[in-house]
């Protein structure tokens, strides 16, 4: 591993010699043709077999045969009574002879050889797999089961405050949706959450039009009360209806826990969860009886004094119901595990240093499991084949790069979809072992006629002495040796962030290479708190989030200041969100070293956070009033020296509005000036085409302070 990074670490993109002359405008920051092209759209196997499929000038190729055009869909479209679709996209390949897409909002499926459409369903539904006419949909607070034009539905809109097969927890542990079909239909699981007793959180929607409108919403902030969810079960063949018993009694512990991880047992008879404390400290593995809604058994537990936080459900192996894989990082890094369904751990799957980021599939038999990993380059990606009986691990994608993969159903190919440092896209197909059988596509580089910057990624010693941090820094075209130039720093800084990685641009953007071309450096580390090197690695800032993040970004900064090009007296700082909030604590710490800092959305006091995710690395502000009352930035507003822009969306519901009203309320008490600024009708981040005022606002804020 050692011998791979030297040569990436060291790596920087020499442009030079196809490098033009052409300078980004602010206005193209937003230009989709300066990423990198991906002119093949929706590259996917076809059905159960190897055959590639994917679409390009708006035609669809199997095996690059033309097998439906735009035109030739359109026909099926208003021969159905609907508007004509602009672009081919969105489409899944059953098989050669059906295409299921979606058509003005509405489900169908493509009849090849009839040249025909035919309605799925209405609306954006969540479809039972193992069943061609059960589908399920949210209707703002309720939830639709449509079952064979009988429709169930579940809730009702006028009670407040109680949500129905949506996401909750504010999607963490991994959750991203609300309704879990059993594999073969015949069931549907769904979160029921009440939201009645948490606070209503104010949000003041303005326009043009008149008086502004108030739009309250519920933001359970750390230490106060949080919602309280159940699952719930329907049999569409009996139309029983049951509640899964997750709890011991009724106490307001056993009500806040959280539901996780939901899954269900390949022959439907069983709902697994992983339950979570509110403390967030222990986890219990359950299996529940889909009958009856009963608890049949704790089939494991995993502690931890910090925090436990599962991400990922269970997966059962194709061919033998009775095991499971689960991911943990009980050894320190985020391994696979068997285990079977009486709750014995068989073997653990996966061993070393590294992190196993994500189950792929599985080979026809069951025999080998295909996952991504970052064990031959932290900064990167692969993908991996392991032989569940030899546990020998095999990598498949050579290439050096962050890659994203398909595997055929036959587990006879394989679709590589990639980019690095210096390879902007590229797609291929590879066989069983890895080898490449055909190239898709290599898209050529979109900057090549622009000035383009040095880009470089290396290696660092965190604050501790010993742990290796990485860097990506940016530098000026053509820079001058003996010239010396203002320096940024961006920051994230976070948990589950990797904002260096091994991908085109070094995982940066257009903004950072705007910035370049300016005339300035721009450098961004991967403190410790970050995500994919290990459990000690991003929970040793529990309790005390800023505190080691920020001491691992001013070792960053003295490496900045052994460069003979930076200027140490023309350095800034950046960030948003929780980057915002690091950006003002390395502002106000050190004044001396910035002279400019900028901090959009920032977290100003972590008890004014959502619970799930702040109680998991504060614990509950009763519990840690030292981390909360150390971390928080209104005490330390008096120390602002120098430039510092701090910016919001006004109706951001991720960190709300009151964090930098209330800075700003402590610099007028300090009697510090402190630049302000706001995105009305925005959220936790500015999109559109306000994101160009966005970036024109940083750049014009650095050119009069920093530069």
């Amino acid at each position: 591993m050692k011998k791979i990074l030297i040569a990436a670490l060291a790596l920087v993109l020499g442009f030079g010699a196809m490098a033009q002359d052409k300078m980004l405008s602010s206005k193209q920051l937003m230009t989709r043709g300066l990423y990198p092209n991906h002119p093949y759209r929706g590259v996917q196997f076809v059905g159960n077999t190897s055959k590639v499929a994917y679409i390009s000038n708006d035609t669809l190729f199997v095996e690059g045969k033309c097998l439906l055009t735009l035109d030739k869909l359109n026909e099926a479209v208003v021969a159905k009574g609907e508007e004509k679709l602009r672009y081919l996209g969105g489409l899944k390949m059953e098989s050669e002879k059906q295409v299921t897409l979606a058509v003005n909002g509405k489900m169908m499926r493509y009849d090849v050889a009839k040249k025909s459409l035919d309605l799925v369903c209405d609306g954006a539904m969540n479809v039972a797999e193992g069943s061609s006419n059960r589908y399920a949909y949210n209707d703002d607070n309720i939830l639709v089961i449509m079952d064979d034009g009988r429709d169930i539905v579940c809730g009702d809109k006028n009670e407040k405050g109680v949500v129905y097969g949506q996401s909750v927890h504010r999607n963490e542990f991994g959750i991203n949706g609300g309704i879990f079909w059993s594999p073969k239909g015949n069931k549907i699981a769904f979160y029921r959450m009440d939201q009645s007793m948490v606070a209503d959180y104010p949000l003041v929607r303005t326009s043009n039009k008149g008086i502004a409108e108030s739009d309250p919403f519920k933001y359970p902030m750390a230490g106060e009360k949080s919602h309280e969810v159940t699952l719930e079960i329907i049999d569409l063949n009996t139309s029983s209806h049951i509640y899964l018993n997750t709890r011991k009694d009724n106490s307001v512990h056993e009500r806040e826990m959280y539901l996780t991880n939901v899954a269900w047992s390949p022959d439907e008879q069983s709902i697994y969860i992983a339950k979570i404390n509110r403390e967030q400290n222990h986890m219990w593995f359950e299996r529940y009886n889909a009958e009856t809604g009963k608890l049949d058994k704790v089939l494991f537990e995993e502690q931890n004094n910090r925090y436990v936080e599962p991400c990922d459900a269970m997966v059962f192996l194709p061919n033998d119901a009775g095991k499971f894989l689960w991911f943990s990082m009980r050894d320190g890094y985020k391994h696979l595990y068997l285990y079977d369904t009486d709750g014995n751990m068989l073997r653990q799957i996966t061993h070393g240093e590294y992190e196993v980021e994500g189950i792929i599939g599985f080979d026809a038999k069951g025999e080998n499991l295909y996952v991504y990993a970052n064990k031959d380059n932290l900064a990167g990606r692969a993908a991996y084949r392991v032989n569940m009986k030899t546990l020998e691990m095999t990598r498949l994608t050579s290439a050096e790069g962050t890659h994203t993969v398909q595997v055929s159903k036959d587990g006879k190919s394989i679709i590589d979809i990639y980019s690095s440092v210096n390879v902007p896209a590229r797609c291929q197909v590879l066989d069983a072992k890895g080898n490449v059988k055909k190239t898709l596509y290599d898209s050529p580089n979109p900057l090549a006629e622009y000035a383009m910057p040095g880009i470089k990624l290396g290696t660092i010693k965190a604050a501790d002495g010993k742990t290796d941090l990485y860097y990506r820094l940016i530098t000026p075209p053509n820079m001058e040796p003996s010239k010396k130039y203002p320096t940024l720093v961006y920051v994230y800084g976070g948990p589950h962030s990797q904002l260096v990685t091994d991908s085109w641009l070094a995982g940066g953007n257009l903004y950072f290479t705007f910035l370049a071309q300016q005339g300035y450096v721009v450098f961004t580390l991967d403190n410790r708190g970050t995500d994919n090197r290990g459990f000690e690695f991003e929970s040793c800032t529990h309790r005390q989030l800023g505190t080691i993040e920020m001491a691992d970004q001013m070792e960053g900064v003295k490496f900045l200041q052994s460069l003979p090009y930076v200027d140490k007296d023309r350095m800034g700082v950046e960030g948003w969100s929780f980057g915002g909030f690091m950006t003002i604590t390395m502002k106000l710490a050190h004044p001396e070293i910035f002279k400019v800092g900028c901090a959009g959305g920032p977290v100003i006091n972590w008890k004014w956070y959502e619970i799930m995710y702040g109680e998991r690395y504060m614990d509950m502000p009763q519990e840690n009033p030292e981390g909360y009352a150390n971390n928080c930035l209104l005490d330390k507003a008096k120390d602002l020296q120098g430039r510092l822009l701090v910016i919001h969306g006004a109706e951001d519901n991720t960190v709300v509005w009151q964090h930098s009203i209330e800075f700003n309320q402590a610099c007028i008490k300090a009697g510090k000036l402190v630049d302000y600024y706001f995105y009305p009708h925005h959220e936790h981040n500015v999109l559109g085409y306000d994101r160009i005022h966005l970036f024109e606002k940083m750049f014009d804020y650095y050119e009069t302070f920093l530069k």
